[in-house]
């Protein structure tokens, strides 16, 4: 086996395996196999300036399960659109969802080639639900919109999902002006689920501009009053905007978890 496949998937076609690439590296820090050695040593890199990057990508994952779970169970919403869906791992949305309400119905949103070529290990469901998968840019919510009604009932509750998304979006103003058109559509009911990096860390900020010349689509970290600020006219759900490991932990055998520049929560749209 070349060390292009060492991590466990061949490279797809018309992908640079030789330029690091976010959701490849995003992919190594979870333990996944599907990145190659250039992202694996771009990741390493990132890691000695900010070794917490592999703790926060953990963190985010877990973010996402839990208010999946709180969705399904406690919100009794059966229809998700998660946008920005990177490289399928472990207990990705559908799973969660599926899990907890076979009949849910989610759809994936992204515009990644990479993530294109991997569509099929998205697209599966349980027998009662559905998954599906648009290929579109989260600068155009009007057709993700537009597309998303082919599979999701706009008349009840849909959990919209940014996670670690808008940070890519670099201007500020316009960050905010796709989340509330997006919103705007969506029934009273629904739901923002959303977390994105913050300015806390002088090592994740350091990390992250030693990174911005060799990405071709660079992360901004944000305040957390402007990171709230996505939430405006919502309902914030308790324990409400916060550190996302602070976001309703549950027990576990490693104790308390790890502190992360990442912030975050849910939020109702009445």
């Amino acid at each position: 086996m070349t060390d292009s496949t060492r991590g466990g998937t061949p490279a797809p076609r018309e992908i640079d395996i030789t330029t690091p690439h976010s959701a490849r590296i995003w992919n190594y820090w979870l333990g996944g196999k599907d990145n190659y050695q250039a992202d694996r040593e771009a990741g390493d890199e990132f890691l000695a300036i900010y070794p917490g990057q592999r703790d926060k990508a953990r963190a985010c994952r877990h973010f996402l399960s839990r208010a999946i779970r709180y969705l399904a169970n406690e919100a009794g919403v059966r229809q998700f659109l998660d946008i920005g869906t990177g490289l399928p791992t472990a207990n990705n949305t559908h799973e969660v969802a599926q899990q907890e309400a076979p009949e849910s119905r989610i759809v994936y949103v992204d515009n990644d080639p990479l993530v294109l070529a991997h569509a099929r290990a998205l697209l599966t469901s349980s027998p009662e639900g559905v998954t599906t998968y648009i290929d579109a840019d989260l600068h155009d919510p009007e057709r993700i919109l537009d597309e998303a009604t082919k599979t999701l009932d706009f008349d009840q509750p849909i959990a919209l999902i940014l996670l670690g998304v808008l940070g890519h979006v670099q201007d500020y103003d316009e960050a905010r002006s796709i989340v509330k058109r997006l919103l705007a559509r969506l029934p009273a009911g629904s739901y923002l689920v959303q977390c994105d990096g913050d300015d806390t860390s002088e090592a994740y900020i350091a990390a992250l501009e030693r990174y911005r010349d060799r990405s071709e689509v660079p992360y901004n970290v944000r305040s957390q009053d402007e990171l709230a600020a996505f939430y405006e006219g919502l309902e914030v759900v308790e324990p409400g905007l916060v550190p996302i490991q602070l976001w309703r932990p549950e027990p576990n055998i490693f104790g308390e978890p790890p502190a992360v520049a990442e912030f975050g929560g849910v939020g109702l749209k009445r």
